[in-house]
């Protein structure tokens, strides 16, 4: 079983055992007799190879290690390589049959149902088609424009004849068609690339600079954009520089230099763009090779440890020399890199200055603009002047209107007060007085209760005393005949 099947199988939630029959089924009648079942199962496959195609599993033209990869400096090995291959494009072909072929089910019967579909609503679009093409995703409608020269004649002829749809004669009958040879661009995962590469390119932190790229610092920055694992090949770059040159107008591309656009600005590629792209270029190109060389050297000393061990001097005296040319190599390198980091500091500093200035322009522009309004200081003297002037008048007319009032006297104003405060005092006293009254009223009757609790406790104290002395008295009288006889 292929990875791609495999993969397809464990991941998509649609292939489960029980819906495999279906799937691989030729479906393209149910077009008519059950549409819906027809909608999942197109669905079904369409959403699978984009989504493995995303990770990595499809079948590509070259897969091949990326170049370029250094040796580690303590296992002496190369460490582990991705697998480049298309992400962005999924070849139709004998091998893709292979990969999805099942033992128990063979191989799919209606995934060219599947593709033809998928072009007619742009969700895959024929790769030369799109390359010559421009506008086919902003478009609502259904595209049909072909490329005579690129596509072949029958190609042409069968493309037209699906578009028709029955409309003329030699339509497409019920049964699937056969798979043709061809490369589509997968729509869905090309916008999803191109939106990861935006974000990542004009962050937060960017300054203009990052947003300069030359196409091979381009490629390797976002080779893993979609998958960590794996990346993306020559052709999804080429189709993914298009389509962010082109159909979203996020970069400037000029075949060597891409430079992204921030925000309200129409970026154009110009010789300051290019030099920085390749300033950039060739530093990483330098911090590699100087990688590469700490490592070699590295591994050579080693080696001639281990020479030196075994008793073998030739191959340890060959070791220290070639150890002895990697050093000078790698000093070479290193006074090379630290000159090209210090120039492109001084890069950085001057756009820095330069973004400074033109905000201080921008800013002056709005002052002078703001001034224009104002005016010169003597336009801002007269008009203080002016409301200085019409603050008085205002003033003049309050005290004309306060004139024309009626006259009061001033007397009469001060005997109602006079009275209206005696009353006021002569109120406050009644009120004083009948608190005080009250109060009296009860402490009176607080102290009628105390000398009723008093006379009434003395009374039961006399009452007892009373009773002591009866008793006391009753039983000194009493004779010896008195008390009862005690038996012999």
């Amino acid at each position: 079983m292929s990875e791609l099947l495999k993969y397809i199988l464990t991941q998509e939630e649609a292939f489960r055992r029980n819906r495999l029959p279906s799937l691989y089924s030729d479906f393209t009648p149910q077009k008519k007799t059950n549409p819906d079942g027809y909608a999942v199962n197109v669905a079904a496959w369409e959403q699978a190879l984009n989504r493995a195609a995303k990770r990595g599993y499809t079948s590509s033209r070259g897969v091949r290690a990326r170049s370029g990869s250094t040796i580690s400096a303590k296992s002496g090995t190369a460490p582990a390589k991705r697998k480049k291959t298309d992400h962005l494009i999924l070849r139709t072909d004998e091998s893709l049959l292979r990969d999805l072929e099942s033992p128990e089910w063979g191989r799919p019967v209606a995934l060219g149902t599947v593709f033809d579909e998928a072009v007619r609503k742009s969700s895959m679009i024929p790769l030369p088609v799109y390359k010559t093409t421009a506008g086919l995703l902003q478009k609502k409608s259904q595209w049909k424009l072909i490329d005579p020269g690129v596509l072949s004649p029958w190609n042409v002829m069968s493309w037209g004849a699906r578009q028709l749809k029955g409309f003329v004669i030699g339509s497409e009958s019920d049964s699937a068609p056969k798979l043709q040879v061809q490369e589509l661009v997968l729509v869905e995962n090309l916008q999803e690339a191109a939106d990861r590469a935006v974000k990542k390119a004009t962050g937060s932190n960017s300054t203009k600079l990052d947003l300069i790229y030359s196409k091979e610092s381009f490629v390797e920055e976002f080779a893993g954009i979609l998958n960590d694992s794996t990346e993306l090949s020559d052709a999804d770059f080429d189709v993914l520089l298009l389509y962010l040159s082109r159909d979203s107008g996020a970069i400037a591309y000029d075949g060597k230099t891409i430079k992204f656009k921030s925000a309200g600005e129409s970026a154009e590629i110009t010789q300051q763009d290019t030099t920085i792209a390749s300033i950039k270029t060739l530093v990483s190109t330098m911090s590699k090779q100087v990688t590469s060389l700490e490592a070699k050297i590295a591994e050579l000393n080693a080696s001639a440890k281990t020479a030196l061990a075994n008793k073998n001097r030739i191959s340890a005296l060959s070791a220290v020399r070639s150890k002895k040319l990697a050093e000078h190599n790698l000093q070479q390198r290193f006074n090379t890199l630290m000159q090209l980091e210090e120039v492109y500091s001084k890069i950085e500093q001057a756009a820095g200055q330069v973004e400074i200035v033109q905000v201080m322009q921008a800013s002056t522009g709005v002052l002078r603009g703001l001034h224009t309004q104002i005016g010169d200081a003597e336009r801002v003297e007269d008009i203080v002047e002016e409301l200085r002037e019409e603050m008085t008048k205002v003033d003049e007319v309050g005290s004309i209107m306060n004139e024309a009032g009626p006259v009061i006297d001033e007397g009469e104003i001060d005997d109602e007060l006079a009275a209206m405060e005696k009353s006021d005092r002569e109120e406050r006293e009644k009120e004083e007085a009948a608190v005080t009254e009250r109060r009296l009223a009860e402490l009176d009757s607080a102290k009628q209760a105390s000398n009723e609790a008093s006379r009434k406790a003395r009374a039961a104290k006399d009452a007892e005393s009373e009773l002591e002395d009866n008793i006391i008295d009753r039983l000194s009288n009493m004779s010896v005949e008195d008390r009862p006889m005690q038996a012999n």
